[in-house]
């Protein structure tokens, strides 16, 4: 029977076609704030922290702005001011009704930033807190499980970087539907889909690593894994893995590497995998092409993208695995254990 989860899945294509075509006509507002502000501050929890990570990869490597992760508790639990002019504060919620985020975002003004919001809730109280509301069109996501909220996240932020003067060329992002159409297809139909799945079930945990652009796929992976399949999965940066951590990967922990087809830090990646590899351990890789794949004891399909929007596809064969894997461990991928689909934290 097809959950939730995968059904919304595959709403993923139209829903990023919809979110694409209505914010990329809001670059001019973005840029407005920009011209006042000289660096970004990220504020979000959960899934869409993993977004932020996306966001300020992003904007530190193609936009050349200082970027940052709040921490909320500065505003609402030590209650402390900061200087936040010249500052863009860019909160994210995919319910929009987070309190803790809409209260940082608050602070965050009265500190003198500008505002931004990114969020699936139009009318929401962080949409309606915002100076510029960059609202995706997710539709009604009713697994647990962010999937569609999470990429049309992505894709809001890939506007975010375009109007904040960004290097890249707007049209790669209008051909991502179309290729996460194609993800889907190529994932389900891989045999390494079904060989990745059956190894996982049979060990307690997994590392999930990748670094640069692609280490907020990582970590959102690592995340999916935990509260869908209730694994052990540890998200690093490959730099942090080798710094130590990699002492945990053996035959009981394999680890899952995440790279875009091209950029800087594939090579670091398909090295890692072969580092894993001939300690006995087994890497499993996501994207990199075939050279992660050769590397790799199996491997799944990446996107055909640049780097810098890799990512909203590069999600989305993790996701498809751990929906796959929820189930063959008799989970409910929909309703995994203690979660509510809004979490509200002080």
């Amino acid at each position: 029977m097809t959950s939730k989860m995968r059904a919304e899945i595959g709403e993923q294509p139209d829903a990023l076609r919809r979110t694409i075509d209505a914010l990329l006509p809001r670059t001019p507002d973005i840029g407005a704030l920009a011209r006042e502000t000289r660096q970004v501050l990220f504020i979000a929890r959960g899934s869409s922290d993993n977004a932020a990570v996306y966001g300020r990869y992003l904007v530190e490597s193609r936009a050349g702005r200082l970027s940052t992760l709040a921490a909320p508790s500065i505003a609402t639990t030590y209650r402390r001011r900061l200087d936040l002019s010249g500052v863009l504060a860019v909160a994210i919620s995919q319910s929009g009704k987070t309190e803790e985020i809409v209260e940082t975002l608050a602070w965050a003004k009265d500190c003198g930033a500008r505002t931004v919001a990114v969020t699936n809730g139009a009318g929401s109280p962080l949409a309606e807190a915002a100076e510029v509301a960059l609202i995706t069109l997710a539709g009604d996501e009713i697994a647990v499980p962010a999937t569609k909220t999470y990429t049309t996240q992505l894709a809001a932020l890939s506007v975010l970087g375009v109007g904040l003067g960004a290097d890249v060329a707007a049209d790669d992002l209008r051909r991502v539907p179309d290729e996460v159409a194609r993800m889907i297809e190529r994932t389900e139909g891989s045999a390494a889909l079904a060989e990745i799945v059956e190894a996982l079930a049979k060990v307690p945990g997994a590392v999930v690593s990748g670094r640069g652009i692609a280490f907020g796929t990582a970590l959102e992976l690592a995340l999916k894994m935990k509260e869908a399949c209730y694994l052990h999965a540890m998200g690093l940066s490959y730099a942090d893995l080798q710094h130590g951590p990699i002492a945990v990967v053996d035959d009981q922990t394999p680890a899952l590497l995440v790279a875009a087809d091209s950029g800087p830090t594939l090579a670091g990646t398909v090295a890692l995998a072969r580092r894993v590899e001939s300690a006995g351990a087994h890497a499993y890789g996501i994207g990199g092409g075939d050279d992660l794949a050769a590397a790799s004891t199996a491997a799944l399909p990446g996107p055909a993208l640049p780097e810098w929007v890799a990512p909203l596809g590069l999600i989305v064969p993790g996701q498809l695995l751990v929906e796959n894997l929820a189930r063959r461990l008799g989970i409910d991928p929909d309703v995994p254990r203690g979660l509510n689909k809004v979490t509200q934290t002080h």
